[in-house]
Formats: structure tokens, sequence, C-alpha cells
């Protein structure tokens, strides 16, 4: 079996609740850090990468959609890189992690990015 391996990692700030990031919609929240994750590794062949996954559990209104796949497109990553979006409420993040490492380990791919994004702020409680 192979073994997974966490090359890199970044987040955006937190912020606080109706903030200066309150306004930003999911994708354009989690696009920032793939960004970032681009930008700090120029070797990097965006084409190379298997799959974005990502959690986010409270998709309502403009957010109801494949958040993943919007945000490796905002961050500039190819057309032909998929995305996918889990939804395990608090655990959506952990679970989208977990399902990158299973892909790698079992061989299926090779380089994934998984993470996971929310803004509590969008939402009306």
């Amino acid at each position: 079996m192979n073994q997974a391996f966490i090359c890199d990692a970044v987040r955006t700030p937190f912020g606080r609740f109706g903030g200066a990031l309150a306004t930003m919609r999911a994708d354009d929240l989690a696009a920032l850090p793939l960004k970032a994750l681009l930008a700090r590794n120029p070797g990097l062949d965006p084409s190379r990468i298997d799959d974005v996954i990502f959690g986010c559990a409270n998709q309502a209104g403009e957010d109801n959609r494949n958040v993943a796949r919007m945000a490796l497109l905002l961050a500039g990553l190819p057309e032909s890189v998929p995305g996918s979006t889990i939804n395990r409420l608090c655990g959506s993040s952990l679970d989208a992690i977990g399902v990158a490492a299973r892909a790698i380990k079992s061989g299926e791919t090779q380089l994934m990015i998984a993470g996971g994004v929310e803004s509590m702020s969008a939402r009306r409680l």
C-alpha cells in the first residue's frame, strides 16, 4: 500500500462573526489558500493534481453548488482538475482529508488537495 504525505498546508485567518470576511462567498474564501499553495510551490504542474476535495457543511443560497470545483477554477487551476465537496456537518473537512489520503494510499490517485471551508456569517441562523 502506498503512503500518503502532507506536503504543504495553508489556511485563511479566522474572522469575527459578521466581520471582514462575512461577505465572502465560500468558494472565493476557499480559492485564497489554493492560490497560495500554487504560489508557494512554483515547481508544481497544476495539471498533475488528480482531485480537489473540500468539506463544506452549510451550502445554501448562492453557496449551493460544488464549492471545491468553483474554488479551484477561481484559483486558476486547469479545468481538467476535478473537484468535489463533502458535507459531514462538523466533520466535513476531516472527512475530505481522509478521502484524499485513502485515494492516495489505494493507488487510485497520486496528488490531491483536501481541506475545508465555511462562512457562518453568510448563514441565516
